[in-house]
């Protein structure tokens, strides 16, 4: 069975991602509140993992409600700390954003 998103859903999910500015972030719930559906945070993963190359979206700002990097180690993590390092973004001991400062309010 193919997995399937509303096309609505999916054009704001695309649209908003697309309107994080380099040094903030967003978490995956954020998006899916604005996109209109604030349960869908996994729909948003699956569309960053099916579509950031086709989109050209900074995939690299999407990260989980406790400012952490989703991605495991040796899979992605290090490229999506080093990507938001270079656009200002300061992890703590913990390998977590702070929220308060870099989360994107638009």
């Amino acid at each position: 069975m193919k997995y399937s998103i509303e096309q609505g859903f999916y054009e704001r999910v695309v649209r908003f991602i697309k309107s994080i500015p380099a040094g903030r972030v967003a978490t995956y719930g954020q998006i899916a509140d604005y996109a209109g559906n604030p349960k869908a945070a996994r729909e948003v993963a699956y569309i960053l993992h099916s579509s950031s190359e086709k989109e050209d979206l900074p995939w690299q700002r999407v990260i989980n409600s406790k400012g952490s990097i989703s991605l495991k180690r040796g899979r992605g993590y290090e490229l999506q700390r080093k990507m938001l390092e270079d656009e200002g973004v300061v992890f703590d001991g913990e390998d977590r954003v702070d929220l308060l400062r870099f989360r994107w309010q638009p």
